[in-house]
């Protein structure tokens, strides 16, 4: 189903994980750079209404057209989610008959799916808080791993808990309706579930790897008193507790670690940037912080592959943000940001949380009763030449870490692995951006000097 990803995950590993990906033990990262999202949203508002976005945009009807759709686009990998509510009814009987026709679309078009298992979504039997709900959801994550296993003969991928910090706010900010927790240990409780979830998959298929979905923000100080600076930067950098208990940084009774992140999935949207109790900062404002220091910011928090797990805007203004959110990723990994992916997000229109009203997004339009949905061509114009851009600079950046490696040996010999590796820690001590590709080059000769592979000659790795 997967092919190889763009990015070389395997020039970025020890040498035994590098194997291992050769041996087919690790999957590639994703199947494309460029992901589609279909909004998953299932959860009731503070009026009680429930919402079902995978069935207000017909994409439940229309899966296997929908994934044709983003293959023809250059997108191979998506996002996409399970409803909880659907599926489980009553306490412990799955129905899996909402899922399993986009499984096995899936299959067919040969895509590669991110699977949301709560998506602000839970059955009306249990509420968040309650007894018996960290059980109900990691054996409801346990049960929707056997069904991925059986059907699909690739490891999952799977989201288990999307945006975990939005959904604190939501509640907080009476947004979404109560639960059943001190609002002080909201979020820890929500990283508790999605974490009992994480246990729960391995138990049934150790293969599986996690991406999760956070919202990356920034907010500034309206004033620059001293307790409106502090105020503000305390609020900016809450934005990062959630990945810090899911890796164990903060909270580690709750039992998060490192392996529980195989990807830092960051949501960035134009709205994403405000000042402290005030109004949006817009783009080219003095305050507005550049994309590419947020995504630097993060790596050097976590030192994990990346993605955008979601970014898009409205209307005409589609184009130019998808061209601003590749240059500022693009600049992000020239300075060592692993970022593996854009999902753009949600990739077709939709109907408004809260008015229903009609949302110009993403490059697919509302599905007629066929099936159809017209392509909003001024931003598939721009996914092309980005994708075109993207192929031209991964090129680049593979043939220039080629190079070196074999310069390296062909003028140090056995000692180019100790030359590069003391280039490599004066370049991190003046923390220059060139470091990167000198990490790249280092571990490039590990495996070859693991493997005992030539550095030149018809057989040479490229």
């Amino acid at each position: 189903m997967t092919s190889e990803p763009t990015t070389p995950l395997r020039d970025f590993l020890p040498p035994h994980r590098a194997a291992a990906i050769d041996e087919g033990a690790y999957p590639p990262m994703f199947a494309s750079f460029f992901m589609a999202g279909f909004e998953a949203s299932s959860h009731r508002r503070k009026d009680r209404h429930r919402l079902d976005l995978i069935a207000a945009t017909r994409h439940d009807v229309f899966a296997l057209q929908d994934y044709r759709l983003c293959r023809a686009a250059g997108m191979n990998a998506i996002r996409d989610g399970l409803r909880w509510h659907l599926i489980e009814r009553y306490r412990g009987l799955y129905d899996w008959s909402s899922w399993l026709p986009m499984l096995r679309a899936a299959r067919e078009m040969g895509v590669q799916v991110i699977w949301d298992l709560f998506h602000y979504g839970r059955p009306d039997f249990i509420e968040i808080g309650a007894p018996g709900f960290v059980d109900a959801f990691a054996q409801f994550a346990a049960a929707a791993a056997r069904v991925h296993r059986d059907e699909i003969d690739e490891p999952p991928i799977f989201c288990p808990f999307n945006e975990i910090s939005f959904f604190a706010w939501a509640v907080d900010d009476g947004y979404f309706p109560p639960v059943k927790v001190q609002k002080s240990e909201l979020k820890a409780e929500l990283v508790r579930i999605a974490l009992a979830a994480v246990d729960a998959v391995r138990s049934v298929d150790r293969r599986a790897r996690f991406i999760w979905a956070e919202p990356l923000i920034h907010v500034a100080p309206r004033h620059h008193g001293a307790l409106e600076l502090r105020r503000a930067e305390d609020y900016r950098l809450a934005q990062y507790q959630a990945y810090d208990m899911l890796t164990g940084r903060m909270r580690p009774e709750l039992g998060g670690d490192p392996d529980c992140v195989d990807v830092v999935g960051l949501n960035f949207y134009p709205h994403n940037q405000w000042y402290y109790r005030g109004p949006t900062i817009p783009m080219g404002h003095h305050e507005y912080r550049s994309l590419a220091t947020m995504l630097l910011e993060a790596h050097s928090r976590y030192g994990k592959p990346m993605l955008i797990s979601e970014t898009g805007a409205e209307g005409s203004g589609r184009p130019a943000w998808l061209h601003y959110v590749c240059d500022e990723v693009r600049q992000a990994s020239a300075l060592g940001a692993p970022i593996r992916g854009v999902c753009i997000y949600p990739v077709t229109a939709y109907l408004g949380w809260d008015n229903e009203r009609h949302c110009d997004v993403g490059l697919f339009s509302n599905a007629d009763d066929n099936g159809r949905r017209e392509i909003y061509t001024p931003l598939l114009d721009e996914l092309n030449r980005q994708l075109e851009a993207g192929v031209t600079a991964e090129q680049e950046a593979l043939s220039r870490v080629q190079g070196e490696a074999d310069y390296m040996e062909l003028r140090f010999g056995p000692d180019a692995l100790s030359v590069i590796e003391a280039r490599l820690a004066a370049e991190r001590g003046g923390r220059l951006p060139q470091a990167s590709v000198t990490e790249a080059v280092r571990q490039k000769l590990l495996r070859r000097a693991a493997r005992h592979v030539a550095p030149l000659g018809p057989n040479s790795e490229t």
